[in-house]
């Protein structure tokens, strides 16, 4: 939920990132067109699934990209959605499109068997959107105009933790440049036919061996640089929470020096489809649950919980709706300065 979620009004069409690339509202959308998917060239592993319920890809794997530029995600006229993970298995490509009431996955590369086998979790199977109650107006209006909402469930760790860490205490731009930079310059390809300039995030080691001046150049401070190679050193135990309850994950995360509230949530939302696991900590987040439950745009992390509170169990998907709605308070002050360390 993150200070990537910078307080501003919805707009009715996505205005274009990086490339023409259609940013995402508020929320974790990604604006999907609504193409007719084409056949990808070259051979690759393939599965289809019908979800039982209504399914938007874009609110769906919204929250996986990491900017208009992220070289893992991409969303492409024909109304696919491809991505790239570093899975156990090895490096892969999915490539994703609704059709009619299915889904169709392609993938590619070592870890495409991994994929497939997760797709349905990936889409939101394991979640059960029934199990929210609106007690807002706000809500119950946000839900019926996203009736395609599930919460993604990754499986993996390191993908939502290391980019949730260069998130920490800088701008949105910031981070997502940081995280472009060095997967292009220190990942590998993406396998299959992907778009151009996609490529899988590094392996834990080879985070491990980037150089103190890279970091430097890519505007990554120490203490965030440090926090990622203590993590990327205990990388195959991280891994291992995604089998936990999204309580005892976050705290095995939180066990890494750097790693606290605020980026555990960031990473078990996305590893583990956490509907009850809310971002404390933010700097927007708790002004824009004040405000549109309460119209409190003073409000802090407790007063957040607290308006939460009748939603427990759910208060992710609850925060994550109110973001969807659009209803933000208007800003009082400029946004926080973008420094370039890589500049100095």
């Amino acid at each position: 939920m993150a200070g990537r979620f910078a307080p501003r009004p919805t707009l009715p069409h996505s205005p274009k990132g990086v490339g023409g690339t259609p940013m995402p509202v508020r929320g974790g959308h990604v604006a999907v067109p609504a193409g007719v998917p084409r056949q990808a060239a070259g051979p690759g592993r393939v599965r289809e699934w019908v979800p039982d319920g209504p399914l938007d890809l874009g609110l769906v794997l919204g929250p996986l990209r990491r900017g208009p530029g992220d070289p893992t995600f991409r969303a492409t006229p024909d109304g696919s959605v491809w991505r790239t993970s570093l899975t156990p298995a090895g490096p892969g490509t999915l490539r994703v499109c609704a059709y009619g009431g299915g889904v169709r996955g392609e993938a590619w590369g070592p870890g495409a068997e991994w994929l497939l086998e997760r797709l349905p979790e990936l889409l939101g199977a394991a979640d059960d959107p029934s199990a929210f109650v609106p007690r807002h107006r706000l809500l119950a209006s946000a839900r019926h105009r996203r009736p395609g909402l599930r919460l993604t469930r990754s499986g993996l760790v390191l993908e939502s933790l290391i980019p949730s860490i260069l998130e920490q205490k800088v701008t949105t731009d910031e981070a997502y440049r940081a995280w472009r930079l060095l997967v292009r310059k220190f990942g590998e390809p993406a396998p299959g036919p992907a778009p151009a300039r996609m490529y899988v995030m590094p392996a834990p080691r080879t985070w491990a061996l980037i150089p103190s001046w890279e970091w430097h150049r890519a505007g990554v401070d120490n203490k965030r640089a440090s926090t990622i190679l203590r993590a990327v050193r205990v990388a195959a135990r991280l891994e291992q929470a995604v089998g936990m309850e999204p309580g005892a994950a976050r705290a095995r995360l939180e066990l890494v020096p750097g790693v606290g509230p605020w980026t555990s949530a960031e990473t078990v939302q996305r590893s583990h489809g956490a509907a009850d696991e809310v971002t404390v900590g933010d700097l927007h987040l708790p002004g824009i649950v004040g405000w549109a439950l309460a119209g409190d745009r003073d409000a802090d992390d407790a007063v957040m919980l607290e308006l939460l509170e009748p939603y427990a169990g759910q208060r992710h998907r609850a925060a994550r709706l109110i973001l969807l709605s659009g209803r933000v308070p208007a800003r009082r002050a400029p946004k926080m300065p973008r420094w370039d360390i890589g500049q100095l």
